[in-house]
């Protein structure tokens, strides 16, 4: 079975392939108190189900990003309040697009 390259999952199971880049923005804007949390898990990469990028939204309106890229050593997390900002790191980071990393004040994932 060929897998996509990237597949968005919501909180309530929906999943999507290969979104566009249009696509996944609208996506990450719809989270809401209804629509919690995506997941876009990247496959093109060694160790195929390392690799994610997800967004929650928080009860105040603040927004949880954590990404993973490899085992539990490359997992981490960052908190912002900015949409815009959510929607700019998802879609950057699915796409390969440069300065995602920069964007955020990631630090390393712990459980809460």
């Amino acid at each position: 079975m060929l897998l996509p390259r990237l597949r968005v999952t919501e909180a309530d199971g929906d999943s999507w392939d290969d979104p566009s880049e249009e696509q996944l923005g609208l996506l990450v804007d719809g989270l809401s108190a209804d629509r919690r949390f995506l997941v876009v898990e990247r496959h093109d990469r060694p160790s195929a189900w390392q690799h994610f990028i997800q967004a929650y939204r928080d009860d105040d309106g603040s927004f949880r990003v954590e990404f993973r890229e490899g085992g539990p050593e490359a997992h981490f997390e960052a908190r912002t309040p900015d949409a815009e900002q959510v929607r700019q790191v998802v879609t950057a980071w699915a796409f390969d697009q440069p300065g995602w990393r920069e964007r955020l004040p990631w630090q390393p994932w712990r459980e809460d």
